[in-house]
């Protein structure tokens, strides 16, 4: 795409997203005018829309972002055509949301706006969006989908549990990736979830999950997954994993079940030869948030490369959590209080680290505004699309 293609689709998404509720007039604009032009396309969403408008936005602002980073964008784009396979999309089903989408924002934007030119750039921008993500989808040999068989569930917390599926065939996954899971009680209800362990060959993953409050899936996963049931995991997808720059030591930093995919990389590197140390930062709002810290410690005793630093918010645990536990395992750093961004940044610019940061998106946005505001280098941090 050209730079003017490229600044005319900025600039109408960027309008949108300036009117007061103009995002979510949008999205709803164009589900409904995608159901209504295209009802076969209703099956393939489930009943519960909110999740899935708020993802679309996201991903919407992600691509709209990145137009002239093709390097970034279009490994994005393909990892999403592989893991829409999973709804069985084909070519047809990209063109009838590729014009719901040009219709929702003409009806947005009116006559004054959408001329000729911003027609012929947003159609030329999808063009290429739904090109990429076929031809991804067309040359993948991977299934579409896995099936998994839950081994385990263990509750670590009153609202968390640790889950373990073995499935159907292995999974060829990166360290740090993410897969989209549905569960049997949640149809169509994707959720995006990073294994806390490497790919194996015996096709054993482990998800670390928490019960979100008034969620429609995650509450579900940890109060109900049984052993023997069924799940479904989609392709790979995200951008982390060790390699970057392999000459900088690592800076990684985890909060709650974020620590999943951070996890996953230095059990990885522990089954290597590795001469990069790497400083892993594990944050919590209370002390019992640290439900991985003695895995991480036992760790740390047999990796002399690994440094663990717990971090908690505050210094109690609530008032429903009954084990006493306060402290790190003896021998390990001091646990620290404050807010996780906040205490690695007072530490230093580590501008000398390749940085990964895993987490909510708030965690994620407030730790690397933090770590830049210290001088740490921009191109240095890292962390998946939030969404």
């Amino acid at each position: 795409m050209d730079s003017q293609t490229i600044s005319l689709v900025r600039t109408t998404f960027k309008a949108v997203a300036a009117v007061d509720g103009g995002p979510e007039r949008l999205t709803s604009s164009f589900y409904a005018t995608l159901f209504t032009d295209y009802p076969e396309a209703r099956d393939f969403f489930p009943a519960a829309m909110e999740t899935q408008r708020d993802r679309l936005l996201r991903a919407l602002a992600y691509v709209v972002d990145r137009l002239e980073d093709p390097d970034t964008l279009l490994p994005f784009l393909a990892q999403l055509g592989r893991d829409h396979r999973k709804y069985g999309t084909q070519a047809a089903h990209y063109t009838a949301v590729g014009l719901s989408l040009i219709k929702a924002l003409k009806n947005f934007a009116g006559a004054e706006i959408w001329t000729d030119d911003v027609d012929k750039a947003w159609n030329d921008a999808i063009g290429v969006i739904a090109s990429t993500m076929i031809g991804a989808a067309d040359d993948d040999t991977n299934p579409a989908v896995w099936g998994g068989t839950v081994i385990e569930n263990r509750r670590v917390l009153r609202n968390l549990s640790v889950i373990r599926l073995k499935l159907n065939q292995p999974m060829d996954y990166r360290a740090g990736q993410y897969v989209s899971v549905q569960i049997p009680s949640r149809p169509r209800m994707w959720r995006y979830m990073s294994p806390a362990n490497p790919a194996n060959r015996e096709g054993i993953v482990e998800f670390h999950v928490r019960g979100v409050t008034g969620g429609w899936v995650s509450p579900s996963m940890v109060g109900h997954t049984s052993v023997g049931e069924q799940w479904l995991l989609g392709s790979p997808l995200g951008a982390l994993g060790v390699p970057a720059n392999p000459a900088r030591d690592l800076l990684m930093i985890g909060c709650g079940t974020g620590i999943a995919p951070l996890r996953a990389q230095v059990l990885e590197l522990a089954e290597w030869t590795t001469s990069r140390r790497v400083h892993l930062f594990v944050g919590g709002h209370h002390p019992c948030d640290l439900y991985d810290l003695e895995a991480l410690w036992e760790l740390q005793l047999d990796n002399p490369w690994l440094t663990v630093t717990p971090v908690t918010e505050s210094e109690d645990n609530p008032w429903w959590h009954v084990d006493d536990f306060r402290n790190a395992p003896a021998g390990m750093s001091t646990r620290l209080t404050g807010q996780i961004g906040k205490v690695v940044a007072s530490l230093g610019s580590w501008e000398d680290r390749d940085i990964q940061i895993a987490g909510s998106p708030s965690m994620i946005q407030t730790t690397k505004f933090r770590l830049m505001a210290g001088g740490t280098p921009t191109e240095n941090i890292r962390h998946d699309p939030l969404y």
